[in-house]
């Protein structure tokens, strides 16, 4: 049998371990030896999201919702696919501005207004206290309920405990006690409490542990695992509405509604902006920590389906409240042990959430809410106090000790009118207020102070009078006629059904009518508005904080002692801890103390930076100004500034146009390195034809030479053959080499040129004459079509003619093989004359007429093999002609033969060369 004493001796052995740890890892941090600054201690410290609500009151939804459980952690989960661009950036901006709390981030955001932190401060705090009302609800049942071990009673609902009877109050002030002995050893909020994460990371190991060991425990020893769990809650009444969508699992609106609470909760509950971004150590941490997280919410809630289950088959009567189903099953069946782990585990969910928590609302309170008031008040006058590090403590203690009593205020009042999650969920859609000032300031420059005031205020009273009055009105506190009939009988005004809108469960309907009027408010206000100075460079420094280094400003002008800035720092954070502050940013400044350091700007916004992380940011501003005689800027140095801006405006615009040189530069940079890359495989495409080309009349000269030398009384008939064989193949080598080294002469432009005036028309002539035989070889017919007369050229015979000896030469070569035809036509035209060597062979896509002039490069029948040939006969072919001014290119259409023409200039000095190819021209 279990009894109160050991429950209490295990509850407290508990708690012992867990300040170890926190002593343990804070001693290695001060060791310089930091424990948390591991991926996987951070991802499992984020796991503080899972309290209570999710050990004990997923099972509750579940029995009463089916599947609608899962979309509190379909919210977190997609969010977490955003970390890197949302909190990732949220973090960048808190280190670079020392912020401690979602308080101080709007209010620093917005001017660094206290008014706006205090407004924060309060929302958070009547937002957070039903989430610590569902802890100490779930804690005091649950161990009421072990009390009674083995028997599985129910606490009497509705029946008054005496206070000093209610395991409630003793669980709030045993939680209020161990938070500040555990959150309180700092007092610099932006001093990380590396023990306190590293036992939150803890208690989510042993929360899932003992979730995962009651799940095992129902699904493989109750039943024969999931499918057996499934098959026999078959006989359950209404089991198809708990896993389908549009019954008791909720409407799609609903799920969406949730999914979105959710995924906002994720990011501005109080603790998870106090793990997630003021106790982070490296940014980078986040990249595990976007799968790590949503891997542990699937495990903690794997098991909750059959949990539940199985309650409701043991269980029929309703007699045993769903939320306790996770403690009561093992109960049932007399597993001490488990059970008392069970406990252990439930204890460590809402630990956790109280802990953080409560450090989170207490500086809040502490930084934007009672100093700003108390450093105002000029009777207390705290500006003669030597240290004040006490007081600041004092307060945020006293501030724990509040939010507990507060929070159990709210249980006696209000938490028997709700679940678990119920609870969870009035705490969502209240932080979700925050939603639009926060994302609203990290991305949109635009937003004022009055519009976050605006929507702040706005959405927190449609939270208060949708959601928290009638969840007071349920409890009885407030007459009920308030939620059922509306305020004096208007109906239209009816909380839960404002201005008519019905059809919505409350969280949706809630949460509609608070952030409508909250993004209302703050964009029609900020639009309409105007930012002061003070406004816009903190918009600019948190929406460009990937662009903007951190720092003061540079135009500042005042007079300052730097002690008087070092005594006013140490009076909140304690003369020791500012006197090495200081001490070691003068070193980092190669100076050997503070006492050599110069007030200026830097010095004055790291001081307003060190104490923001004690006071808040609004606070720190105030503080500063009481010891920085700031000045204002004469008309002469304005001119200055806007004479030095307009002369950083003219630099930057020739840094620009110099920038759009590289550019062009870089440009034509890598278009020569293409065409390098160009020449260079061509090279390689040449030696490597050229080496061919050789190796084959090579082969054949040695083949038949070696023959001749091994057979010296070979027949006289077949020596001869043998010998015109090796002359031919001779002259094929020769014609080779002089065509390589003629284009190689060319294109270095050392060939020797010869030009004369001459008659094109003898030319052509000659050349014919000169390939006949080989036309009456091939079969082929030469039609010639010349003028009469023409006028004289200057250019070199010999290249012209070996110019038309090639165009004649192909031609013949690629005629049809059955009727081959050759057409050589001379036109005069105005300042030209024009050759056409025409053919009927099978012609040239007109994707390659440029291709066939390249060195080496031929385009033939792919049927019958590759043309004999060089290869080198067109590019020399061109690059003669372009030497006299004209310009060679071919015209063909595949099946219709191809014609090759060229023009040469009738007076070469003045006729420039000429690329657009002429007119058509009928060649019979």
């Amino acid at each position: 049998m279990l009894l109160g004493g050991v429950i209490l001796l295990a509850s407290l052995a508990y708690l012992g371990v867990l300040f170890a740890i926190a002593y343990w890892g804070d001693k290695r941090a001060d060791a310089g030896r930091s424990l948390i600054a591991n991926p996987y201690i951070y991802a499992l410290s984020m796991a503080v999201y899972a309290t209570s609500w999710t050990f004990y009151g997923s099972v509750g939804r579940a029995a009463a919702s089916g599947v609608g459980f899962l979309p509190i952690y379909l919210g977190p989960t997609l969010m977490a696919a955003l970390w890197w661009l949302v909190l990732r950036k949220m973090i960048r901006i808190s280190k670079a501005n020392r912020i401690t709390s979602i308080a101080d981030f709007i209010a620093a955001r917005y001017g660094k207004s206290s008014l706006l932190g205090g407004l924060v401060t309060v929302i958070a705090v009547v937002g957070i206290i039903p989430y610590i009302a569902l802890q100490l609800k779930a804690v005091s049942a649950s161990f009421l309920i072990l009390l009674q071990y083995p028997a599985v009673v129910m606490p009497h609902k509705g029946e008054a405990v005496d206070l000093f009877k209610d395991t409630a109050l003793y669980v709030a002030l045993l939680l209020a006690a161990f938070t500040i002995v555990f959150g309180t050893r700092h007092l610099d909020a932006t001093e990380r409490h590396e023990g306190m994460v590293a036992a939150v990371a803890f208690e989510s190991v042993v929360k899932l542990l003992a979730f995962l060991a009651v799940g095992a425990f129902v699904t493989f020893w109750l039943y024969d695992g999931f499918a057996d769990v499934f098959a026999q809650a078959r006989a359950l009444p209404n089991i198809e509405e708990l896993l389908t969508l549009g019954g008791a699992a909720g409407t799609y609106g609903s799920w969406a509604s949730l999914i979105f609470l959710s995924m906002l909760s994720i990011l501005f509950l109080p603790r998870q902006f106090q793990i997630s971004v003021v106790e982070n150590v490296n940014e980078n941490h986040l990249a595990k920590a976007i799968w790590l997280f949503p891997a542990y919410l699937l495990a903690i809630n794997v098991f909750v389906l059959p949990i539940t289950f199985a309650g409701l088959m043991h269980f029929p009567g309703g007699e045993i409240d769903a939320d306790t189903f996770v403690l009561t099953l093992p109960m049932a069946h007399q597993q001490e042990a488990l059970a008392l782990f069970v406990f252990i585990g439930g204890l460590s969910a809402a630990t956790g959430m109280v802990i953080v928590e409560t450090i989170a609302l207490s500086t809040m309170i502490c930084n934007d809410l009672v100093m700003p008031v108390l450093l105002r008040w000029k009777g207390l006058a705290l500006a003669q106090r030597a240290d004040l590090s006490r007081l600041l403590l004092g307060i945020r203690r006293g501030a724990i000790v509040l939010l507990m009593m507060l929070g159990y205020a709210y249980y006696r009042i209000a938490g028997e009118a709700y679940a678990l999650v119920a609870i969870g969920l009035v705490s969502f859609a209240a932080v979700a207020q925050f939603a639009p000032a926060m994302l609203g300031g990290m991305y949109w420059k635009q937003g004022t102070h009055a519009g976050a005031l605006t929507g702040l205020s706005l959405g927190f009273a449609l939270w208060a009078y949708t959601l928290l009055l009638p969840s007071f009105a349920k409890s009885g506190w407030l007459p009920i006629a308030f939620v059922e009939q509306g305020p004096w009988g208007v109906e239209w005004l009816k909380p839960l059904a404002l201005f008519g809108l019905n059809g919505l469960d409350d969280i949706s309907h809630s949460l509609f009518w608070s952030l409508l009027a909250n993004i209302g408010g703050y964009l029609l206000v900020s639009l309409l508005g105007r930012q002061s100075i003070r406004e816009h460079a903190q918009a600019l420094l948190f929406v460009d904080v990937f662009k903007v280094a951190g720092g003061g400003s540079g135009l500042w002008r005042g007079s300052a002692s730097v002690h008087e800035i070092v005594t006013l720092v140490g009076r909140f954070i304690g003369p020791a801890r500012a006197n090495d502050a200081f001490a070691d940013y003068a070193a980092q400044r190669g100076m050997k103390s503070a006492a050599a350091l110069q007030p200026d700007a830097a010095l004055v916004h790291y001081a307003e930076n060190l104490l923001a992380g004690a006071i808040g940011a609004a606070s720190a501003r105030v503080m500063i100004a009481s010891v920085v005689k700031e000045e204002p800027l004469s008309m002469e140095e304005v001119l200055d500034i806007l004479d030095e801006a307009s002369q950083l405006i003219a630099y930057s615009r020739k840094l620009e146009q110099k920038s759009r040189e590289l550019e062009a530069a870089t440009a034509e940079l890598r278009e020569a390195n293409a065409r390098l890359q160009e020449l260079d495989r061509l090279k390689d495409d040449f030696i490597s034809t050229v080496t061919h080309e050789l190796r084959t009349p090579l082969t054949s000269i040695r083949a038949f030479s070696e023959i001749l030398q091994g057979q010296p009384d070979m027949e006289p008939v077949r020596r001869e053959q043998f010998i015109s064989i090796i002359v031919k193949e001779s002259e094929r080598l020769t014609r080779l080499i002089n065509q390589v080294l003629d284009l190689a002469k060319l294109e270095s432009g050392n060939a020797e040129w010869h030009s004369t005036e001459l008659d094109l028309k003898q030319v052509i002539d000659d050349a014919v004459s000169a390939t006949s035989g080989l036309m009456r070889e091939h079969g082929v017919t030469p039609t010639l079509r010349l003028p009469p007369a023409v006028p004289p050229v200057r250019a070199d015979r010999d290249r012209l003619m070996q110019v038309m000896l090639n165009l004649i030469s192909n031609a013949v070569k690629f005629c049809d093989r059955d009727d081959g035809r050759v057409a050589i036509a001379l036109h005069v035209l105005n300042d030209r004359l024009r050759v056409d060597v025409r053919d009927n062979g099978p012609g040239i896509d007109p994707l390659h007429h440029e291709t066939v002039f390249e060195k080496f490069r031929q385009v033939g029948d792919t049927m019958t093999g590759k043309p004999q040939g060089t290869g080198l006969g067109l590019p020399i072919s061109r690059q003669i002609v372009q030497h006299f001014g004209g310009t060679l290119w071919v015209d063909s259409v595949l099946g219709q033969g191809a014609t090759f023409s060229f023009t040469l200039p009738l007076d070469v000095h003045r006729a420039p060369p000429r690329q657009a190819a002429p007119q058509e021209t009928d060649i019979p």
